[in-house]
């Protein structure tokens, strides 16, 4: 399977943020290579073997996984008010999705280098 397969399976109330939500990670994840891990998307960086982003349709919400420790806790105040887990920021509705701080979060790891990955 590749992500275009994936999202072409998403049911249609979440498939735009999803779709809007890859053009981001292609757009600011420079370097990184796109595939298909555990049955999501994810982005590893070229040369690396651990995904740094991912992110994943659930029954519930959209899930983004944040794998970077150093980029959460740069980010903690940010992440705070949102529906997270150690890695994962939750959006259940796909109409309120922050793709401000998406595209922060994606910035700050791309420019992180290598690090320490959950």
């Amino acid at each position: 399977m590749d992500v275009t397969t994936y999202l072409a399976a998403v049911p249609e109330a979440r498939r735009e943020a999803l779709v809007r939500l890859r053009a981001l990670c292609l757009e600011e994840l420079t370097g990184f290579e796109e595939g298909i891990a555990y049955g999501m998307p994810v982005y590893v960086r070229a040369g690396g073997t651990e995904g740094e982003i991912a992110w994943a349709n659930q029954k519930q919400y959209i899930s983004f996984y944040l794998l970077r420790t150093d980029v959460r806790d740069a980010f903690a105040d940010r992440l705070a008010p949102h529906d997270m887990g150690k890695a994962c920021l939750r959006f259940r509705n796909p109409a309120k999705v922050d793709f401000d701080l998406l595209r922060d979060l994606l910035r700050a790891t791309a420019r992180a280098g290598h690090g320490e990955v959950c």
